[in-house]
């Protein structure tokens, strides 16, 4: 499916550009086109940033419970 996507969107891509050349696109249109694909870029860079946040406070938990343990465990071996 990721494939198809893409293909379609270079098939879509090279269309834009060719009626650019031949200035039958707006400029206007593919100004509105940029901002809303750095709009999603900045969403989407926000969404990682608060997952990895997530995930590496989960991972220091983690992290922290397991040598915790590693020390208890060992105590209580000796």
């Amino acid at each position: 499916m990721q494939s198809f996507l893409k293909k379609m969107t270079e098939w879509v891509l090279d269309k834009e550009e060719a009626m650019a050349k031949s200035c039958e696109i707006p400029m206007e249109e593919i100004d509105y086109q940029l901002q809303k694909i750095q709009e999603q870029k900045e969403s989407l860079q926000q969404r990682y940033d608060e997952s990895m946040s997530t995930l590496n406070a989960v991972e220091a938990r983690l992290q922290k419970i397991k040598n915790s343990e590693i020390l208890r465990c060992q105590t209580r071996v000796e």
